[in-house]
């Protein structure tokens, strides 16, 4: 059977609220780990799906960002081609973000014939401008390689005086110190371990501080307007603080994209001069009509996802380079900033592995749901957050499986049975005339104005604290209305009760969609009802008033579907074995499970042989040494 044609690529629609979506585009040499994976891709994909729930004209975009010094570093380390790294790790990380429900309209690459097309349009726009200046700069190069050595690929012994650890040359991991690679003591060619020397190299650079007047008027009206999270107006008022200096966008590399002029043409564009501008080139490869959405600022807003990290490239760098086009581009108008997610007792680091990376999680068997939940429940939206194992496991426990899963569980299963409503949901006339029910409907009610004014303004924990609000209220609904009582002595009044019920689950897989779109689709299934036809929480279809009746969600004579249990618990043992299994770095782990496999073959091999009392204790020995 043919599988159908994808939807067309959605354009900007006059008189709607047209919304472009990005999320910092992950860097294509690793695998991401949650802390990348809550920063970025899953906060944006929350948004996204809420703009759609609320019918809004949204497009979410976002791609592997795939040119660079790291990329070419580890093309050395796996003996390959830059571009099979970037074939390698974009499978995995797109193969990551499935799993996670990462609803992309495009999920592009930097490396492609729309982002040099872009990147070159924007450079010959700012040289026209006179934004661009030329400069000497003196790097280290080495003669064996006959190149000039990019900061990664320079390694020696770190300038501080209290540390003098062995450091890279952009950056000393031991002491955290910044450095250039002239700084470091006793410098070394990475790949042939000769010692380079230091040579004059031309560079190109953009003048920052020309620009400064556009930039700082956009920043003012913007970070206003646009409600930029405070994080992130700190970040860009230190830069401009310290004062703007002119910003080289080239490199002697050879991955990456050519720079269009005589004189650079052996040089490509440093890869945070190109990387943003990968949000234009992927739009451009979902659409060959990309301007009506980057180019036209009237009908479109920009909201744009990172970690605070990648603050200053978004709110300094690229508003000077389209600024400095002087065309009239879509401009960022909304930027959310997390702080870092840290793991257990340290922190998540892809360059030395260590934390749970986006594979471990689909291996753990603990669903991709629960993970959502987690990782936007503790959203480093203020300051830096901890992920632990305890902590998973409280709140899949406690929130998920005795909150919300209870709930949702017990109003279906009543409404199912045999002995009470046969899977038809019951007539309940006047329901808004039951005190108790009046009084719950109102809760309900306020807990939705604050879900939707928390969503509009990127406050992503604080919605989904408020849907689950509604949760345990409606667990105190049920208890408070004794319904298996009411059943027996007062019909209608159970009716109203399970009919407010089921109208509170049916709201409660809108409202949580954004965040756990799988159980969404569960709960639907659970009540019969289609999520296409369905799923919405639109002003133009009235949905939020009628979430002051609740009653009214679910139409009496509706047969609904099968109840099953929603959740499982995660118990101590697993508990114990994933914070074991996923302690210390990556490369550890290999080793281990390296030497757990050889010991099994060992003990496979001298299965059924007849040993000696001193061979015996031999093996037990290794066993215990490499367990």
């Amino acid at each position: 059977m043919a599988s159908s044609p994808p939807p067309p690529p959605k354009l900007p629609i006059p008189g709607r609220r047209n919304i472009l979506i990005t999320s910092a585009l992950p860097y294509v040499n690793n695998v991401p780990h949650l802390g990348n994976i809550i920063g970025c891709v899953l906060s944006a994909d929350v948004f996204a799906r809420y703009c759609r729930l609320r019918g809004y004209n949204a497009i979410y975009i976002c791609g592997t960002d795939e040119y660079g010094t790291a990329t070419e570093t580890k093309a050395m380390e796996e003996k390959c081609t830059p571009k099979e790294i970037c074939d390698k790790y974009h499978a995995i990380h797109s193969e990551v973000y499935k799993w996670f429900n990462i609803k992309f309209d495009k999920f592009g690459r930097t490396s492609s014939p729309e982002q040099t097309e872009v990147c070159h349009a924007i450079f010959h726009k700012l040289m026209e401008n006179n934004w661009l200046t030329e400069n000497t700069m003196q790097q280290l190069y080495c003669d064996t390689c006959q190149r000039f050595l990019a900061d990664r690929l320079v390694e020696g012994t770190c300038p501080n005086k209290v540390c003098n650890a062995a450091a890279r040359g952009d950056q000393c991991e031991t002491c955290s110190t910044l450095l250039n690679p002239t700084e470091l003591i006793d410098p070394k060619c990475k790949v042939c371990k000769n010692t380079p020397r230091v040579r004059d190299t031309d560079h190109l650079f953009l003048e920052l501080p020309l620009l400064k007047d556009k930039l700082v008027n956009y920043i003012n009206a913007t970070s206003v307007a646009g409600m930029w999270s405070q994080n992130a107006i700190q970040a860009t008022n230190a830069w401009l603080k310290e004062g703007l200096k002119p910003r080289c966008i080239t490199r002697d590399l050879k991955w990456g994209v050519p720079v269009p002029h005589d004189k650079y043409k052996d040089k490509v564009f440093y890869v945070w001069f190109d990387a943003p501008i990968g949000y234009v080139s992927i739009t451009a490869s979902y659409t060959p009509d990309w301007e009506k959405w980057w180019k036209d600022p009237d009908n479109v807003e920009l909201f744009q996802f990172m970690g605070k990290d990648n603050v200053p490239f978004h709110t300094i760098m690229f508003p000077s380079t389209l600024l400095g086009t002087g065309e009239k581009w879509t401009m960022m108008k909304t930027i959310s900033v997390t702080e870092y997610l840290n793991y257990e007792a340290g922190k998540f680091s892809k360059s030395k592995g260590i934390g749970v990376f986006g594979n471990d999680a689909k291996d753990t068997n603990v669903p991709p749901e629960v993970w959502r939940y987690y990782l936007l429940m503790n959203r480093p939206e203020a300051s830096d957050t901890l992920f632990t194992w305890a902590d998973l496991q409280a709140k899949l426990n406690s929130e998920l499986l005795n909150n919300l899963g209870n709930f949702i569980n017990r109003v279906l299963s009543f409404v199912a049975k045999p002995a009470g409503y046969g899977s038809i949901v019951p007539d309940a006339p006047n329901a808004e005339s039951h005190p108790l029910t009046k009084a719950y409907a109102e809760k309900a009610s306020k807990w939705v104005e604050q879900y939707l004014d928390a969503m509009e303004k990127v406050k992503l924990k604080q919605g989904l604290k408020c849907a689950m609000a509604i949760s345990s209220d409606g667990n105190a609904y049920l208890q408070e209305s004794q319904f298996w009582k009411l059943y027996k002595e007062d019909s209608a009044a159970c009716a109203i009760v399970m009919k407010t019920s089921l109208g509170l689950v049916y709201l409660l897989a809108c409202l949580l969609e954004p965040f756990m779109p799988s159980l969404s689709e569960e709960v639907l299934r659970q009540l019969n009802l289609s999520p296409e036809e369905n799923l919405s929480f639109s002003e133009e279809k009235g949905e939020i008033t009628k979430a002051k009746s609740p009653w009214d969600f679910v139409p009496a004579g509706h047969k609904i579907g099968k109840p099953v249990p929603l959740f499982k618990e995660l118990k101590d043992e697993e508990v114990a074995l994933h914070r074991e299994k996923y302690a210390g770095s990556q490369a550890e782990r290999s080793l281990k499970a390296a030497a757990d496999a050889e010991a099994s073959k060992v003990a496979n091999k001298l299965k059924g042989t007849k040993l000696s009392g001193v061979l015996c204790q031999a093996v037990f020995k290794f066993q215990q040494v490499i367990g």
